[in-house]
């Protein structure tokens, strides 16, 4: 374990980082740079990433008196820090007049120490199910091969391989690529919120683009049976999810989804069928569970009301109907989760620790899946117009305060397959 601080990195605008030894890194909670503590340090996770944030200068600890003050020596530098891992803080940084927005990824503190990067990061998951290790690129390259051969005239699979496989190395389309674990299913051109954040839309007056473009059609309930209940019959502990990064909203199509259900359900009753979604129709999501869907994940950037809807500008719906959506699926012995985007020094904030204290009692939540928030931290909270985050205690005692609290509920970063649901969730069923 680290006994101080990591050195604080910084990057030359070449694609050169270099650490300087005379300053320790600290983290940013909020608006806030703070001091991290020793032990909320871990090596960068194989697969995690350096970056350099144009237009930005690095905040550090002078080694010598203790102050706070910027690293000079050209821009600052953050982390991506790979799926089942939680950051806790972010990069901190003096951002410059003109400095871009910076594109939609996770910016997790980064530093230097015994010849090592570390960050701030907590691994929340032991499911392997994306580790870069995990992926064989032959494999999967014979396998989107295979898929698009067998499946010649189905719109969905070609999406699925040519864009989120070939063009976006998405880790679910290349799992479904290789035959394993969870499969996704998008299904929805529209959605009903209007994120700043979105992935897959964004206005073009926006100073910022999608990381991927959003499917452009309305698949069938025959191409999705099509292939899905063929990897729920062959696949190690089987998932389907309708509801991606590369889609709108999938309860817009529940129709569709229902169809596809009914008929999956006829051909075989292996795996779990699942839905990531905002949550916004909860007679939908009713309708859904009547005809056998396992388990809803439900997106939010806040359990607050006022800061869920300053981010998702919902269309006819509201916060109360997320909450309903989970009861909904409770109530038919169906998992639960929240998709929880976490940003230190708004998640953790004492306001935030509450509500969602009230929305895991109130909604008897299964699990949180303490995801990295994928925003420009200044962006975010001008966009939301948040200037004060107020008292914060750090991600990782709320966590604690958490789990504490309420022993049954799961953490995790992934959806669980029925496997893990119905018997040891805490196995590593990837392995």
């Amino acid at each position: 374990m680290l006994t101080n601080s990591p050195y604080i990195l910084y990057s030359d605008g070449e694609g050169n980082i270099f650490e300087d030894t005379s300053l320790y890194v600290t983290g940013r909670s909020g608006w806030d740079a703070i001091p991290v503590p020793a032990d909320e340090w871990i090596e960068l996770p194989n697969g995690g990433n350096l970056y350099e944030l144009p237009g930005r200068k690095g905040i550090g600890i002078d080694v010598k008196t203790g102050e706070m003050r910027i690293c000079e020596k050209g821009w600052a530098v953050a982390a991506f820090i790979p799926p089942a891992y939680t950051g806790l803080y972010m990069a901190a940084y003096e951002t410059e007049k003109n400095a871009p927005t910076l594109p939609l990824f996770c910016y997790t503190a980064a530093g230097w120490s015994n010849e090592k990067i570390y960050v701030t990061a907590v691994r929340i998951e032991n499911d392997i199910r994306q580790e870069a290790e995990g992926y064989d690129e032959q494999m999967i390259n014979t396998g989107t091969k295979k898929l698009l051969e067998a499946y010649p005239h189905n719109r969905l699979v070609k999406h699925l391989m040519e864009n989120c496989c070939m063009t976006y190395t998405c880790p679910a389309a290349r799992n479904l690529a290789i035959g394993r674990w969870e499969c996704p299913v998008p299904v929805s051109p529209a959605c009903n919120a209007n994120c700043i954040g979105c992935i897959s839309f964004q206005p073009e007056t926006e100073t910022i683009f999608s990381t991927q473009d959003r499917l452009t059609f309305k698949p069938t309930a025959e191409e999705i049976v099509e292939f899905t209940v063929p990897h729920l019959e062959t696949a190690p502990f089987p998932i389907i999810s309708f509801g991606q990064g590369c889609e709108g909203e999938p309860l817009l199509m529940w129709e569709t989804i229902r169809e596809s259900i009914i008929e999956i359900r006829k051909h075989t009753q292996k795996g779990s069928i699942n839905i990531n979604s905002n949550g916004s129709m909860p007679k939908a999501v009713k309708a859904l569970c009547e005809v056998g869907l396992n388990s809803i994940r439900v997106s939010t950037n806040s359990a607050r009301k006022n800061i869920y809807t300053s981010y998702y500008l919902p269309n006819n719906y509201e916060f109360e109907d997320i909450l309903e959506s989970l009861k909904i699926m409770r109530s038919f012995g169906g998992w639960t989760s929240i998709n929880y985007f976490v940003f230190p020094g708004m998640t953790d904030s004492v306001e935030e620790y509450e509500a969602l204290r009230k929305l895991i009692k109130e909604t008897d939540l299964c699990m949180i899946q303490w995801r990295n928030f994928n925003i420009d931290p200044d962006w975010y909270l001008g966009k939301i117009g948040v200037t004060d985050t107020g008292e914060c205690m750090g991600i990782k005692q709320m966590m604690e305060l958490i789990k504490e609290e309420f022993p049954k509920l799961k953490f995790g970063y992934f959806n669980p397959s029925i496997e893990r649901i119905k018997g040891n969730f805490e196995k590593d069923f990837a392995h």
